[in-house]
């Protein structure tokens, strides 16, 4: 009569061996699927946004929130539009808040993985909302200026309303690690990574973060909504008379080298415009 007979525990090793090359294998792969799906998700989320833009603008004769240095900002002026949830403020592949026990000192602006916020009651100053936190950012030119150089920039060069021409070519709603920015053609990009640049002065830092393999999201003014290349930021047509021949442009003569010797040269490798 023949016995059974059990795996040896060499076998038993080859089973397991076979199992870990395998999930080694998997793994990358799934990783890269759950990214790609979150990045669909955070798509979508920008779909909302620009149907809340569009809502508000609908119930304001076509224009967007009069901003001033307190007041007027999205998170508030538009609030009663998305107020079901505040995690519609979050990029899905956002894993983290800067500062979610509003710790004093601790700093609460974001990054590539994290959320800016939570406001802490130590910086609510200029009429800040405490408690907020999200991890998109709006184009600072779409409002409606409330003060002559708002934000030291320009009267002229804010776009105030959605009925102008090119607003396919204009970023409205975008991935950011503040919640808004004023960029404008001469700012230059962050020197690392997650390199932070907090001044209001060189506001395109906010903007250029490595989120989406070389892209962040934006929804246009236009309300479509699709991935934006890290130096392609300097293209768009972010407020009135912004030079889309800059010198981080193909046009206004950026080459690879330049982008090399540009601070630790992390942003070489992406895409050109």
């Amino acid at each position: 009569m023949r016995k059974n007979r059990g795996f040896t525990l060499i076998e038993l090793l080859v089973v397991i061996a076979i199992i870990a090359l395998l999930m080694g294998i998997l793994m990358p792969a799934l990783q890269r699927v759950k990214k790609t799906a979150k990045n669909v998700l955070c798509q979508s989320n920008l779909r909302e946004w620009g149907k809340i833009f569009l809502l508000y603008t609908d119930d304001n004769n076509g224009k967007f929130p009069v901003r001033t240095g307190s007041s007027g900002r999205w998170m508030d002026a538009m609030v009663e539009y998305y107020i079901s949830t505040e995690d519609a403020r979050l990029c899905p592949l956002v894993t983290k808040l800067a500062n979610p026990n509003m710790a004093p000192g601790v700093n609460w602006w974001g990054n590539t993985t994290t959320a800016w916020g939570k406001v802490p009651p130590w910086d609510a100053s200029g009429g800040r909302t405490v408690g907020y936190y999200g991890s998109y950012g709006i184009n600072g030119y779409v409002y409606v200026p409330g003060e002559d150089n708002l934000m030291g920039k320009p009267n002229d060069r804010f776009w105030r309303t959605t009925g102008v021409k090119g607003s396919s070519t204009i970023p409205m709603f975008l991935d950011c690690y503040f919640w808004c920015g004023w960029p404008d053609d001469d700012d230059s990009p962050p020197q690392s990574y997650d390199g932070q640049d907090t001044s209001d002065a060189n506001a395109m830092n906010r903007f250029c973060l490595n989120r989406h393999d070389g892209n962040i999201n934006a929804v246009f003014m236009d309300y479509t909504v699709r991935p934006v290349g890290l130096k392609e930021l300097w293209t768009l047509n972010w407020h009135k008379g912004f030079n889309k021949a800059n010198q981080w442009t193909m046009s206004g003569g950026a080459i690879n080298a330049k982008w090399q010797s540009y601070g630790d040269g992390w942003m070489a490798k992406f895409k050109d415009y």
